[in-house]
C-alpha cells in the first residue's frame, strides 16, 4: 500500500465531504464503491499483474480540529494505470467544491439584543460556555469589540482614522462646557495593562502620571507567565520587593514541553520533546499584579480613570491634551500633560495613524480560558506546562497551536492561537477561534466541557512587524510614544507584549526619564525610546513560515514538519542554548549555527520557506539579516561604550542632553537590542533613584496640579 495524496478539505462537515465523494465525484477511469470512510475506485487488472492486493485506489476521510482530512492510497506495490490523472482530478474538483470560507462578523446592536442572542446562531458553543463565566456577557462583548475594531483596521488600511491632531488643525468637537484642566501630568497613559505597569515604574523617580483605561481597572483578558530571572528586572528597578513577587506567584511548574504533531511528517521532520523548564514557568496572578501597580501608582500621586473611552488628543508645542468620556455616564474627561504614552495594544488607532495603516504585518489571533476543576487526575499533571504544542496539521488555513500553564491550586490557563498574515479578505477571527476552542479542547486534553469550571476567557490579537532595522517603524509623534504591542517592533515566537516590555523595561524607563528630564519630547527624540531587538527581528522569517497564505492550499503537514525540524535541533542543543533562543537571547553565532544545521539536516526547509514567504519577503529578510550582521559587528566594535558612558555621564548630559539621549539609546541598542543585556558595570543596574539623585539642571515647568473632569 502506498500513500499518493494527503490534503485538507477546509470544512468541519465531514458528512458533506463523504456524500460529495460518493454521489458527485465521477472519476474518469474505473468503477466506484462507497465505503464507510470515503470511496474506493477499482481500476481492473489481473492479480498476476498487480500482486495479491486488489488494483484499486482507496480514498479515506477523517475529521479532527473541526476540519476534514483526506488521503488516497494505492492497493498495489506498483503504479496503476491513470492513477496520477485520477489523483489530480480529485484534487482539483474537491478544492473547487470546498473552497476556503472566511468568517464574517454578525451584526450586533446592544440596544436591540444581547450579545448572546446576536451570536448564538453562528457560534453556539461560544455562547453556551461564555454564559457559564462570571462576567461572560461583558467579556463576549469585548471579544466582539476587539474583532470588529481589528476587522475595520485591516479592511480599511489606507484610511486610518485621525485621532492625533496638531494644535491649529481641524479637530473633533470639544465638550461643551469644557471641563477645567491644567498642565498637571508628566505622563498620560492610555491602556491599563502594560500601561499601569510602566506608569508604576516611572512613578518611582517622581514622574506624575495619569492612566486612562477602557475597562474596570484590574480586569485582564490574558494571563501572564514569566521566569524568575526576567521578573528580577522589576525587583532591580525597585517596583517590587522579593516578598511582593512571591505573593504574586500563582504557580511555579517544574518543566515546560514543546512538541508538534508529526504523525504525517517525513522521518527527517520528526522530533523529540523539547524541554524548557525555565521558560514561562512562573504563572503570575495578573489581576493582583495590576492592582498592586495601581496602588503604587496612586501612592506616588498618580491618577487612574477606568471605564473611560479615549477619543482623541491634541498636541501643542508645550503639552498634549487628551479627550475622552466615561463609558457609563458619557461625561467628558479632559487631561493635559507633557507626554502621552500609547499602551492600547494591537487595536491602537494611534499606531495605525502613525504608520499610515501598516501597523502590523502579521498577527496571532489568540483565545483561551482560565479553568478550575473538572479535569480527571490522569489527564494532566499540573506541575508541568505546554509552552508550544500542536495535536493536528493545518486546519482551515491555520496551524493551530496550544499553550497550557498551571495556575493557582487546580487552575489551568489554556490558549489556542495561530500565526496569520494580515489580509483584508481574511483578517483573522477571534470568535471563530473560540468556536474551535470549545469544540476541540477535548481532543487536546480529554475532558467533558460541562464538568469544567470556567473562570474567565483570555483573548487578544498579538501583532508582529517584519522589521528590517530599528528605524523601520514609527513609534512616536511629538509628545507621544508607544510601548508594548502598540509598538509591535518584531514578530513574536513565544514572547509578546508583556514579555518584551519586562525584558526591556530598564531600557525604556531610563530613556524616557532622560527625555522627560530635558524636555526632549519631539518625535525624533522619542523614536529612540523603543524596545527593538535585532536578534528578534531576524526571526520573523520563522513566524512567516508558520502562516498559511490566504487562499493557499499547502500540504497539511508542512508547518508541523518545519517546526519539528527546528525544535528537534534545539532539543539537541545544550539546555541553555535552547532557553536563550526561546527567550529571545540567541546570539548571532548561535542563530547562524542553528539555521545552517536546519538547512543541512532537512534541505527541503529552504524550498518550503520560499513557497511560504515568496521572493519579495525573502529579499526583505536578507536585508534584515545583513542589518543584524552589521549591528553585531558594531556592537563588538563599540563594546566599550557600556563602560565609558557611566564614567562620562555628568559632563555629557550637561553639555548636550540630546547627544546623551542618543548615545544612551545607542548603547542600549547594542546590548538589550542584541538580546544581550550587559553584565558588568551596566547603566541599567543603577536604579532610577540613583540616576536622578544628582540630576543636571532641568527646564522649569509649571507646578503640577490635578486635572478635573466634567
Amino acid at each position: 500500500m502506498k500513500e499518493l495524496l494527503y490534503l485538507e478539505v477546509p470544512t468541519p462537515e465531514i458528512g458533506t465531504v463523504r456524500s460529495w465523494l460518493q454521489t458527485q465525484f465521477a472519476p474518469r477511469q474505473g468503477q466506484t464503491q462507497p465505503t464507510p470512510d470515503g470511496l474506493r475506485i477499482h481500476l481492473g487488472g489481473k492479480p498476476s499483474e498487480t500482486g495479491p492486493l486488489p488494483p484499486c485506489l482507496s480514498i479515506v476521510t477523517w475529521a479532527v480540529q473541526r476540519t476534514t482530512y483526506l488521503k488516497v492510497f494505492r492497493w498495489t506495490e506498483t503504479a496503476l494505470p491513470h492513477e496520477t490523472q485520477l489523483v489530480q482530478q480529485l484534487q482539483q474538483e474537491i478544492r473547487t467544491a470546498f473552497p476556503p470560507q472566511y468568517p464574517q462578523l454578525p451584526p450586533f446592536d446592544p440596544s436591540q439584543e444581547s450579545i448572546f442572542s446576536a451570536l448564538k446562531a453562528a457560534f453556539p458553543k461560544t455562547v453556551t460556555y461564555f454564559q457559564r463565566m462570571p462576567n461572560g456577557q461583558a467579556d463576549l462583548e469585548r471579544v466582539y469589540w476587539w474583532e470588529k475594531r481589528w476587522y475595520d483596521h485591516v479592511r480599511h488600511p489606507q484610511t486610518p482614522r485621525q485621532i492625533i491632531f496638531r494644535a491649529g488643525e481641524a479637530t473633533p468637537s470639544k465638550p461643551d462646557p469644557l471641563p477645567p484642566r491644567a498642565d498637571g501630568f508628566d505622563l498620560i497613559y492610555i491602556g491599563g495593562a502594560l500601561g499601569v505597569l510602566h506608569a508604576a515604574v516611572m512613578a518611582q523617580p517622581g514622574e506624575d502620571s495619569a492612566e486612562i483605561e477602557r475597562l474596570p481597572f484590574g480586569r485582564m483578558n490574558r494571563e501572564w507567565n514569566i521566569s524568575r530571572a526576567e521578573f528580577q528586572g522589576l525587583i532591580d528597578l525597585g517596583l517590587f520587593s522579593e516578598a511582593e513577587f512571591e505573593a504574586l506567584i500563582s504557580r511555579e511548574y517544574q518543566d515546560g514541553f514543546n512538541k508538534f504533531f508529526d504523525a504525517n511528517n517525513p522521518a527527517i521532520a520528526k522530533a523529540p520533546v523539547l524541554h524548557t523548564p525555565t521558560v514561562l514557568n512562573i504563572a503570575i496572578d495578573s489581576e493582583a499584579l495590576l492592582k498592586c501597580c495601581g496602588e503604587k501608582l496612586r501612592r506616588a500621586g498618580g491618577t487612574i480613570w477606568d471605564e473611560t473611552e479615549f477619543d482623541w488628543a491634541e498636541v501643542s508645542e508645550t503639552s498634549v491634551t487628551v479627550y475622552g468620556q466615561r463609558r457609563n455616564t458619557q461625561e467628558a474627561v479632559v487631561a493635559q500633560g507633557r507626554l502621552l504614552v500609547d499602551a492600547m495594544g494591537t487595536a491602537s488607532p494611534i499606531a495605525w495613524q502613525l504608520n499610515q495603516g501598516r501597523a502590523f504585518d502579521s498577527v496571532c489571533p489568540t483565545v483561551g480560558a482560565c479553568i478550575s476543576g473538572g479535569f480527571e487526575p490522569e489527564v494532566w499533571d499540573s506541575t508541568y506546562g505546554d509552552v508550544l504544542f500542536s495535536h493536528g496539521d493545518i486546519s482551515r488555513g491555520r496551524q493551530l497551536i496550544w499553550e497550557l500553564f498551571p495556575g493557582k491550586d487546580d487552575e489551568l490557563t489554556v490558549y489556542l492561537f495561530h500565526y496569520h498574515q494580515v489580509n483584508a479578505e481574511n483578517p483573522g477571527s477571534l470568535l471563530t477561534m473560540y468556536e474551535d476552542f470549545f469544540h476541540i479542547l477535548p481532543e487536546y486534553r480529554r475532558c467533558n466541557l460541562d464538568q469544567l469550571t470556567w473562570r474567565k476567557p483570555t483573548f487578544g490579537y498579538i501583532p508582529g512587524h517584519f522589521s528590517i532595522s530599528r528605524d523601520d517603524r514609527q513609534v512616536a509623534f511629538d509628545r507621544l510614544v508607544a510601548i508594548g504591542d502598540a509598538a509591535s517592533l518584531q514578530s513574536p515566537l513565544v514572547f509578546t507584549g508583556f514579555g518584551s516590555l519586562i525584558r526591556n523595561l530598564p531600557r525604556l524607563t531610563e530613556l524616557l526619564h532622560v527625555a522627560l528630564t530635558h524636555d526632549l519630547l519631539k518625535a525624533h527624540h522619542l523614536n529612540q525610546v523603543r524596545s527593538f531587538q535585532s536578534n528578534v527581528a531576524v526571526t520573523w522569517l520563522f513566524s512567516k513560515g508558520m502562516m498559511v497564505p490566504t487562499g493557499a492550499a499547502l500540504s497539511p503537514e508542512r508547518i508541523n514538519s518545519m517546526l519539528n525540524t527546528f525544535f528537534g535541533i534545539l532539543a539537541g542543543e545544550p539546555p541553555e542554548v535552547a532557553e536563550r533562543f526561546i527567550k529571545d537571547r540567541a546570539t548571532w553565532t548561535e542563530f547562524n549555527r542553528m539555521a545552517l544545521t536546519a538547512a543541512t539536516h532537512n534541505p527541503s526547509m529552504l524550498l518550503w520557506i520560499f513557497e511560504l514567504a515568496g521572493l519579495q519577503d525573502l529579499f526583505r529578510w536578507m536585508l534584515t539579516y545583513l542589518n543584524y550582521t552589521l549591528q553585531t559587528f558594531l556592537s563588538w566594535l563599540l563594546s566599550g561604550l557600556t563602560i565609558w558612558l557611566p564614567q562620562n555621564r555628568s559632563w555629557l548630559e550637561s553639555f548636550s542632553p540630546s547627544l546623551w539621549l542618543r548615545l544612551l539609546a545607542l548603547n542600549y541598542h547594542f546590548t538589550y537590542g542584541m538580546g544581550q543585556p550587559p553584565t558588568s558595570s551596566p547603566l541599567h543596574l543603577q536604579t532610577l533613584d540613583t540616576l536622578i539623585s544628582t540630576p543636571p539642571p532641568v527646564p522649569e515647568r509649571p507646578n503640577p496640579t490635578k486635572v478635573t473632569t466634567g
